[in-house]
């Protein structure tokens, strides 16, 4: 049993092997990233509750979504207290259920990539801005379904956060040694300077 109200970086590991089903798409949980609140330089929560973010700030087990680069939408499992910030990035999944649909959502994709990655994850799932703040336990959609039998506790890595520049070492990225569906490790790139700068 999954205690929602623990810190981030508690939930994230229990998530492997998770599942979560939404628009007739169920995927399996192989990769997930913790993002603290005030405490950590790398989270959304740092400088508090925004428009954009107040949903990492309301009742746990809830759906964090949010746009990024201008054309993704990334999904997170909202932890900790109430009124504190903090979520579980889901950076990767493999497709169990609804394969034909998560092709149509990413056409030209390898099976394996469907869902490789926290942007192509939420389009295989066909999640939106429009389903931040729902929540996902019980039988409504999306639903998060915690792993009835823990994962194999030696297939579990953990590893610095994929493409921060603050608090870049902190080991708060989780995944499933030997699964196709992982990500690939990208650090931050590096700003050059502008000439004369």
């Amino acid at each position: 049993m999954i205690d929602w109200t623990a810190p981030p970086e508690t939930v994230a590991p229990l998530l492997l092997g998770a599942t979560l089903t939404h628009a007739g798409v169920t995927v399996r949980l192989t990769e997930v990233e913790a993002y603290g609140g005030a405490d950590d330089p790398g989270s959304h929560a740092l400088r508090g509750p925004t428009a954009r973010n107040a949903s990492m700030f309301g009742a746990p087990a809830h759906l964090y979504c949010y746009f990024t680069y201008g054309m993704h939408v990334c999904a997170n499992v909202v932890t900790g207290p109430e009124g504190e910030g903090g979520a579980v990035l889901l950076r990767a999944g493999e497709v169990l259920d609804g394969l034909a649909l998560a092709r149509e959502r990413r056409p030209g994709s390898s099976t394996r990539d469907l869902a490789r990655g926290p942007a192509r994850l939420v389009r295989c799932l066909a999640l939106s801005l429009e389903d931040d703040g729902l929540p996902l336990l019980g039988d409504g959609a999306p639903r998060l379904e915690p792993t009835v039998t823990p994962v194999d506790p030696d297939r579990v890595q953990a590893g610095p956060r994929v493409g921060l520049r603050r608090a870049a070492d902190r080991p708060w990225r989780w995944w499933l040694a030997g699964e196709r569906s992982v990500s690939a490790y990208r650090p931050a790139a590096v700003r050059k300077k502008a000439p004369g700068g």
